[in-house]
């Protein structure tokens, strides 16, 4: 694992401001063409925190996930990062504030490297224009050997070395979700939204994937937004849990009240889980 000084993680700070919670998401409505997606849906995240969305397909989790990062702007309702209206942000403005992406359905350049991939996420945080980056003097030089440093600490962060100059097509499933959650963490974020990230892996690289998650909530603390459909995993590592069907949010709390609560038994899970 990276060590304490490493060239990656957030460069944003960790002072709080003058604000309650790191994302408020309020009241939010989105419909389209008169199909609901989101019905007056709120939480918050906070710093540090692992907040899960579940719900059955269909139920509005990724149209949460894109009215965060300003894919969607919702009709009605308002989403606050650090105390700011970020309602009606483009996508890259929002990624610059800190909040970074994967993707349910893998979104890599498949006949690039692990590293080159991994370097893409980097863009949103260089400041040197494209002149200083073609002559590679100066501050381009600079900023890019920093660049590949904090990669290459990602690369060894998600023990992927060994594959770091293979181009992803080449790389097992596992592994190319690994690439993708570590293109999302060289943008150095402080809230980062998994969707569905252990979506098709077998037992192994699903609890490789677990195990990431916990180190990049303990040891980099990243906030993060959870959607997933593996019921297992995010009531084993989850701070609080969102139940949403429908558009709707039916329940929201600690897991253990989650799993007992009756809603989300008939809507979602079928039957009370063990504790």
């Amino acid at each position: 694992m990276t060590a304490p000084g490493s060239s990656f993680g957030t460069s944003h700070g960790a002072a709080r401001g003058d604000h309650d919670h790191l994302l408020e998401f309020e009241d939010v409505h989105l419909s389209f063409k008169g199909i609901t997606a989101l019905d007056d849906v709120s939480f918050t995240v906070d710093e540090g925190e692992l907040f899960a969305v579940i719900g059955p397909n269909g139920a509005g989790k990724t149209s949460t996930f894109n009215c965060i990062n300003g894919v969607y702007k919702p009709q009605e309702g308002t989403i606050r990062w650090k105390g700011e209206d970020i309602l009606g942000r483009r996508p890259d403005r929002i990624a610059e504030l800190g909040v970074a992406r994967t993707f349910q359905n893998i979104e890599l350049f498949a006949h690039m490297t692990v590293l080159e991939n991994i370097l893409l996420g980097r863009h949103i945080r260089t400041k040197t224009s494209w002149w200083d980056g073609a002559i590679w003097v100066g501050p381009a030089k600079r900023e890019e050997l920093a660049s590949r440093a904090a990669a290459e600490d990602i690369i060894d962060f998600l023990e992927i070395a060994r594959w770091r100059k293979y181009p992803v097509a080449m790389l097992p499933y596992g592994v190319q979700k690994r690439v993708e959650l570590g293109r999302a963490l060289a943008m150095e974020p402080e809230l980062l939204l998994l969707d569905e990230p252990v979506a098709g892996m077998n037992l192994e690289e699903t609890e490789d994937m677990a195990r990431f998650i916990l180190d990049i909530r303990e040891e980099l603390r990243i906030s993060m937004i959870l959607v997933e459909h593996d019921m297992g995993l995010v009531m084993d590592i989850a701070d609080r849990v969102m139940v949403l069907d429908f558009g709707e949010r039916i329940a929201i709390g600690p897991p253990a009240e989650i799993q007992r609560n009756p809603n989300v038994i008939k809507a979602y899970l079928g039957e009370e889980m063990e504790t």
